[in-house]
């Protein structure tokens, strides 16, 4: 069960394998010690890597996570091993962004999330994937996710 101590978590202070897969790797949460107050927190994954679901070749990206918590926060290395385990999982683009937020939207239940993935280009062409769930929450201030466009070499 979820608490402020990390009593009860499996990965946490311990060497941990990586998950094989996606639907392997097991996501943990801890309590929110501040659920009197919103806020935003964010996570951000500048080494993102997953297969082409066709191909097989590597695919690269930058994912930006933000959320304001609810009950309960994502624990970080459980989240570390999650996003790790898409190295060797075939999915396009739209399908790791998406999915990666609707785990953590059904793991969490967060007040709001936003994730963009900054996807490096394909044949040329770069594909940004962006969800959001809700509105943010009035007064949370989150700031822009500081990824820059993609210019190419011009």
């Amino acid at each position: 069960m979820a608490n402020t101590k990390g009593e009860g978590l499996t990965q946490l202070g311990g060497k941990s394998a990586f998950p094989a897969s996606p639907e392997e790797a097991v996501l943990e949460r801890i309590e929110n010690p501040h659920q009197d107050v919103d806020y935003a927190a964010r996570f951000t994954c500048p080494e993102f890597t997953s297969l082409c679901p066709v191909t097989g070749q590597p695919d690269f990206a930058h994912l930006v996570i933000d959320y304001v918590p609810g009950s309960y926060l994502v624990e970080s290395k459980s989240l570390k091993l999650y996003l790790q385990s898409f190295r060797n999982h075939g999915a396009f683009h739209e399908d790791c962004t998406v999915g990666i937020a609707k785990r953590l939207v059904d793991l969490l239940a967060p007040k709001w999330l936003r994730i963009g993935g900054y996807w490096y280009p394909r044949g040329g062409i770069p594909i940004d994937v962006f969800y959001q769930t809700g509105t943010l929450p009035g007064g949370v201030w989150v700031p822009e996710p500081g990824v820059a466009d993609y210019r190419g070499r011009g």
